[in-house]
């Protein structure tokens, strides 16, 4: 039962990325393959301030999830999105 629940939050964790990943390529227009963890939203991805607070909402509408203006200030790569949502979404 322990190795079922592991895989299945493996399948939730890598779910939440993949989602997080196709709403940074349909919002910001930029290729699958430029969206890496590392990647930051402003620096390699180009989005501006008003495309970064899109990302947010459009990430609090899809996981149903608030994420808190002061939180969401902390979250400016695509690894640091998925790690939120990865922890906040139940």
């Amino acid at each position: 039962m322990h190795r079922f629940i592991k895989q299945l939050n493996y399948k939730i964790m890598s779910d939440i990325a993949s989602r997080v990943k196709a709403i940074i390529v349909e919002k910001l227009g930029v290729d699958e393959n430029e969206v890496t963890p590392e990647a930051s939203f402003t620096n390699d991805l180009g989005a501006d301030s008003l495309d970064t607070v899109e990302l947010i909402m459009e990430f609090e509408k899809e996981f149903n999830v608030a994420i808190p203006d002061d939180q969401a200030e902390t979250i400016s790569t695509v690894g640091q999105a998925i790690a939120y949502l990865e922890k906040n979404v139940n």
